[in-house]
């Protein structure tokens, strides 16, 4: 059997320390891109609410004038 040396296991342990920082960048991409879409989503909410609050005043103020007709 044989044992792996000194340099090998320094070039693994750099090799593994190279791909965690990888995953650590990719998850704070991801984590971004989540951010960004919740926000998007909660902007789409609130511009919908907008829309309905507008749309509402509108047939108000439609039925109000076919009611003095």
């Amino acid at each position: 059997m044989v044992e792996p040396d000194l340099a090998f296991l320094a070039h693994q342990g750099e090799r593994i320390l190279t791909e965690i920082t990888s995953l650590r960048d990719d998850m704070a991409v991801l984590t971004a891109m989540v951010f960004r879409v919740d926000g998007s989503q909660s902007a789409m909410l609130q511009e919908l609410r907008a829309t309905h609050t507008q749309t509402a005043r509108m047939n108000d103020r439609i039925r109000k004038l076919e009611d003095a007709q």
